[in-house]
């Protein structure tokens, strides 16, 4: 893998410099700089060019949101990664609808958080539980969760619904491999070839489907 360019965006200057030494730990990152706002994360973007910025939602005066929606439209080959302790509705329906390409929580593990924005930089939608939780909820309020769908209606074999149902409680490719037995090339394989079949763009679209057609349980 080629070397990840990142951007770390955080007011407090401790968990920058903090967060940067975990993620310098993997020799395929490089931290490319810090700032402490969306608005300074968006003009170092511009002159810096990263892969992926790691973004926290609630920062002083210029938030995650404008620096998401910024980068997203001036930068639009950079991946945003959102990476915060707010797991609340509001919170992630505002990354999600500014154009976040994933959300995690600062509670996950160096490993976990090393391994997101190796995802996110490879083209994957990378989501916590909390983030699931409020997907499911939203469409449980909407009266959208139904019955889960049959490989008959859906298209998909049932290895390919299992695989959709992980994918939908936020298991990683390898998480995917490991908790069905097999090879994480062959995972990757089956959901791009889920998502072709069902005309999704990603991995956040196919958990929304998920929870909408009752395929997570």
């Amino acid at each position: 893998m080629a070397e990840i360019k990142v951007l770390i965006a955080d007011d407090i200057m401790i968990l920058r410099q903090g967060l940067r030494a975990v993620l310098e730990q993997d020799e395929e990152i490089r931290v490319v700089g810090l700032a402490e706002n969306g608005k300074e994360a968006f003009e170092k973007c511009k002159m810096l060019r990263p892969d992926v910025v790691m973004m926290d939602m609630r920062m002083p005066e210029y938030d995650g949101a404008y620096g998401i929606k910024a980068i997203k439209e001036q930068c639009p080959g950079v991946k945003v990664l959102v990476l915060t302790t707010f797991d609340d509705e509001e919170t992630i329906e505002k990354a999600l609808a500014s154009g976040a390409d994933g959300y995690i929580l600062k509670e996950m593990e160096d490993a976990r958080v090393i391994a997101s924005v190796k995802s996110v930089y490879a083209g994957m939608s990378i989501f916590g539980d909390g983030v699931y939780r409020v997907m499911k909820k939203r469409m449980e309020a909407a009266g959208k969760a139904k019955e889960p769908e049959s490989s008959e209606e859906t298209g998909l074999t049932a290895r390919e619904l299992d695989v959709v149902k992980l994918v939908a409680q936020g298991y990683d490719n390898k998480e995917i491999a490991a908790e069905l037995y097999l090879a994480e090339g062959t995972v990757r394989n089956q959901i791009s070839k889920i998502l072709e079949k069902l005309e999704l763009k990603d991995r956040t679209q196919l958990a929304v489907y998920a929870v909408k057609h009752g395929l997570d349980e």
